[in-house]
């Protein structure tokens, strides 16, 4: 199982970037997919994950009215919208795979998920 995030960038605040989360070898169809960050001195962190569908999307509070997360099967691919884009918001972007269809935020929150992909930087500055 790989997964590859990719899309990031240096991006000036009240900006957006939108990240895409790809697999090789296998099929996403089946599986809740998510993002985490890190910013550098701290520990990773939870940021939205979606179900096998895409008909549930949950988010944790930072996200929630600047970031989308979304999915198309089709293309094996889901991805981050990230709108009005701060400084805070600087970090190394990771998507992740969970086993289950379902979003059980437990898993999330306490990051035992099951797959983790590369991660991409995201730099917001001025």
């Amino acid at each position: 199982v790989q997964l590859q995030a990719s899309g990031g960038g240096l991006v000036q605040p009240g900006g957006y970037l939108r990240l895409s989360c790809t697999a090789s070898g296998f099929t996403l169809d089946y599986y809740a997919i998510g993002w985490f960050r890190q910013a550098p001195g701290k520990d990773r962190e939870f940021v939205a994950a979606t179900n096998w569908d895409g008909s549930y999307r949950y988010y944790v509070n930072m996200a929630k009215g600047r970031f989308t997360i979304s999915r198309d099967n089709e293309k094996n691919m889901v991805t981050l919208q990230m709108n009005r884009l701060n400084p805070d918001d600087t970090a190394v972007y990771y998507c992740a795979m969970d086993n289950s269809a379902a979003v059980y935020d437990s898993i999330w929150y306490q990051k035992r998920v099951d797959y983790w992909g590369q991660g991409t930087q995201v730099t917001v500055s001025s």
